[in-house]
């Protein structure tokens, strides 16, 4: 059995705590190696590796680290391939859409060859007599993040890239349900000219959570994950004195008006609903068609879209729709929510439950499921399933259907289908939800904006990426300059003013 340890000082380091968990191959059921859980004093070990490295680093021009990174760039491109396929071996998901993931990753590396600029401070000349006065951006020091399984590489890259451009030194806690990429992108980065200890791998589960949550020496966490965890994390490490950015559960609205292009709908909604077997915080989990006849006409164009997906592993080629869940408890999981909603009365236009896949009976699989006639009192409608489930929500006017989201707790993403400018305008400036797409279903920003939701979805005041993510992993500091030149004598004991 292949053994999954850490990464830590620039090396593999075999876990020492006795305690593993099983990695799966979600299309086989097979568990493919076992991924150790660190001890407390494992993660210590690894902090004070991080804490030694990093005032060298930091000392290091911008120039020079926006070099490790563009580095990294290169060699992300050179391994595209054996990157997507261990991912999607972990994962379930398809090759084109593990090299997605890796890619929405490389842009933020990208974006973050930029350092030298986005990190230049402001300066005033003569802002008293003979007193200049400028700003810095300096790193915190060592900062963590905890990331999910559902993009192993994209997420880790949104952390570390633009935390180790800013000069800090960081600790990566990836899922330990597909642990292998973030140890590979870990290897490249030293392969990049990374100095040893500036990025360590650290496997483990609550208790390694825990633990950053906790130290002193970690200065701020970031995370995703569900909402629940996203509260504790950032309860906790704001508690213990850290800066925190922590993104939880979405529940993702389309609203299809009825001057829609209802073929361009359909095709969307299919993608963004059923991609990557709908395990994306970004996917549209709920349809709302104003008007019957536009609720009428989309059911009927997305039914055979849903019976017609192409289900199967990653090594059944390029056409594959999606793949497994990532587990056989998210794949009960999702299948009882279907069944809840059943009970609660929603109408299945198509039931996916009992897909079966001769040669992978024992995979993680799942058929989509569609689902009509929901309501905002069904759990199917509250909860994010992380599934294969579109629900749709029907509504009478433009002002019930944006009532929906507006008051959903989530707020992580949502769209909106018009041909007409004025109602996406409305809908873009009312809206109260971070991420907004119109005539684009999954509205994820590029690497230089900023990624986040509102609500339950988002605790913390800056978003990932972008702007955003140098001014999180950074804190500034304010100098007022004056040397001796003869216009100062005697001291003086009001406040300074200009004068």
């Amino acid at each position: 059995m292949r053994k999954i340890g850490h990464f830590i000082g620039g090396k593999h380091v075999e876990g020492t705590s006795g305690r593993f968990a099983d990695v799966y191959n979600p299309a086989t059921g097979e568990v493919e190696a076992q991924v150790a859980l660190a001890s407390q004093a494992e993660m210590d070990a690894a902090i004070a590796n991080a804490a030694a490295a990093q005032p060298a680093w930091a000392a290091t021009n911008p120039q020079r680290r926006a070099r490790v990174m563009m580095k990294f760039v290169d060699l992300l491109n050179r391994d595209m391939d054996k990157l997507a396929e261990a991912l999607s071996r972990e994962h379930g998901k398809t090759i084109p859409d593990a090299k997605g993931d890796v890619i929405r990753g490389l842009e933020v590396a990208e974006f973050c060859i930029g350092a030298p600029h986005l990190l230049k401070g402001e300066f005033t000349e003569g802002a008293g007599p003979g007193i200049d006065m400028y700003s810095m951006r300096q790193p915190l020091g060592v900062v963590a993040g905890i990331t999910p399984f559902n993009f192993p590489a994209m997420i880790p890259m949104w952390k570390f890239c633009p935390a180790i451009a800013c000069g800090n030194s960081f600790i990566l806690k990836p899922s330990e349900r597909d642990p292998s990429v973030p140890i590979m992108l870990a290897e490249l980065m030293i392969e990049a000219g990374l100095p040893e200890g500036v990025l360590n791998v650290v496997n483990g589960d609550k208790s390694a959570v825990d633990a950053i949550l906790d130290d002193e020496t970690i200065q701020a966490v970031g995370f995703v994950g569900s909402t629940p965890i996203a509260q504790y994390v950032y309860a906790r490490a704001t508690a213990s004195g850290k800066r925190a950015q922590c993104f939880g559960g979405a529940k993702n609205h389309m609203i299809i008006m009825p001057d829609a292009d209802l073929d361009q709908a359909a095709d969307a909604l299919i993608g963004a609903g059923y991609g990557a077997a709908g395990e994306r915080c970004m996917a549209v989990s709920v349809a709302v068609p104003v008007g019957e006849s536009t609720a009428n006409a989309l059911i009927e164009k997305l039914a055979p879209k849903v019976e017609a997906l192409k289900i199967g592993p990653y090594t059944a080629g390029n056409d594959v729709d999606f793949g497994p869940l990532v587990t056989k408890e998210a794949l009960a999981r999702v299948k009882g929510l279907v069944d809840q909603g059943i009970k609660e009365g929603a109408k299945l236009v198509v039931d996916g439950r009992d897909f079966s896949m001769q040669g992978y009976e024992n995979g993680f699989f799942m058929g989509g499921c569609l689902f009509d006639n929901v309501t905002k009192d069904m759990d199917i409608y509250k909860t994010e399933i992380f599934g294969p489930v579109l629900s749709v929500v029907r509504a009478e006017t433009y002002e019930e259907a944006l009532d929906l989201p507006l008051s959903h707790e989530y707020g992580n993403g949502t769209a909106i289908f018009t041909r007409d400018g004025d109602t996406a305008r409305d809908f873009a400036s009312r809206i109260n939800i971070g991420m907004v797409g119109i005539n684009v279903p999954i509205p994820v920003p590029l690497a230089y904006h900023t990624f986040g939701g509102w609500k339950k979805s988002g605790f913390g005041d800056l978003n990932q990426h972008g702007p955003d993510g140098f001014k999180f992993y950074t804190r500034t500091k304010t100098v007022t300059s004056r040397w001796p030149s003869g216009l100062k004598d005697g001291a003086e004991f009001v406040i300074p003013t200009m004068k």
